[in-house]
């Protein structure tokens, strides 16, 4: 996926003179992670920024970039340090088209890494995409693979807001997926029906795609039963059509979230299916999440993230119910 990403940005930078890259060690020493490696060298120091460790600062410049007819793409580290940039999403990038009736906007992407599964330190795993989420005006887009990791950034350049984009970082190097030659892009807003089925809804995003296609095929193996699973790919705005078509057919649905239990995405997804297909349910609408305790180091990670068995019970459970 890392690969994919700066093929991403090494596109948009050669389509658009107007898109640069900015953020802590992102020009000569290529990224934290590696994300925007060759850029510095191939587009110059005009357009690949090493700035300060300051995040409001990385953001707010953004902003007024952004609004003078720049595309800026911002880099912060770890999701544990985006809590430093909301008050400049929230206050300012999120709300500019409202406040100033349409005239202005702010075409700008944050680009995240997020999540566990690396054995990183505290502040370094958190996955805290409800609390961006509930910003109105902001858009957050999580891709899952590769591809539609290349694809997704793509259209979060192009789009005429505030995109945050945050990237499951376990993804970055866990797995390989060809990628087209031909440039794509993909819709913001439009979940990815993964694989189709009629026992059972199964609803993942970012790094959790993984386990719940595992779940889904061990499912299938063992019970023979089909799931449809289906990746949101955007977490705002919510594909919410694609999400109670799917229920209102299998009258079932399990929801994987990696982050803590309470208030998060998956909350918000029961709530939309019992809007929207309450009376098509044969059960209770499960979730397989992280605990409600501080994103713990790497010695007890593992007991922390959902897994594919975790989430096969759930499954089964919710099939018997």
């Amino acid at each position: 996926m890392i690969q994919a990403i700066n093929l991403a940005l090494t596109e948009m930078m050669g389509e658009d003179d107007s898109v640069l890259v900015m953020g802590e060690d992102v020009g000569v020493n290529g990224g934290v992670f590696r994300a925007t490696e060759g850029l510095h060298a191939r587009f110059g120091e005009a357009r690949v920024l090493d700035t300060p460790v300051a995040e409001s600062a990385i953001v707010g410049t953004g902003i007024g970039m952004a609004m003078a007819g720049l595309r800026p793409v911002c880099e912060i580290q770890f999701c544990g340090f985006s809590y430093l940039t909301m008050a400049q999403l929230e206050g300012h990038a999120s709300r500019v088209r409202n406040r100033s009736q349409g005239k202005l906007t702010v075409p700008m992407v944050v680009r995240v890494p997020y999540g566990g599964g690396v054995r990183a330190l505290e502040h370094h795993s958190e996955s805290r995409e409800a609390s961006f989420a509930h910003f109105p005006g902001l858009k957050v887009v999580i891709p899952s693979t590769p591809r539609n990791a290349r694809a997704l950034l793509r259209s979060a350049i192009a789009d005429p807001d505030t995109v945050l984009f945050m990237e499951p970082k376990h993804s970055y190097r866990a797995w390989r997926e060809e990628v087209p030659e031909a440039p794509e892009q993909l819709p913001i807003g439009k979940a990815e029906l993964v694989r189709e089925g009629t026992d059972i809804t199964l609803i993942a995003w970012g790094a959790m795609r993984r386990p719940a296609e595992q779940a889904a095929a061990l499912l299938g193996e063992q019970r023979g039963a089909t799931v449809e699973l289906i990746d949101l790919l955007t977490i705002a705005p919510l594909d919410v059509e694609t999400i109670a078509a799917s229920v209102q057919k299998t009258g079932r649905c399990v929801v994987v979230q990696e982050a803590p239990r309470s208030f998060g995405v998956s909350s918000e997804l029961v709530t939309v299916i019992n809007d929207r297909a309450l009376m098509y349910l044969e059960a209770p609408v499960a979730r397989v999440t992280g605990f409600d305790v501080v994103t713990p180091g790497f010695s007890r990670e593992k007991a922390y993230l959902p897994t594919a068995g975790r989430i096969a019970d759930a499954l089964a459970a919710t099939l018997d119910f």
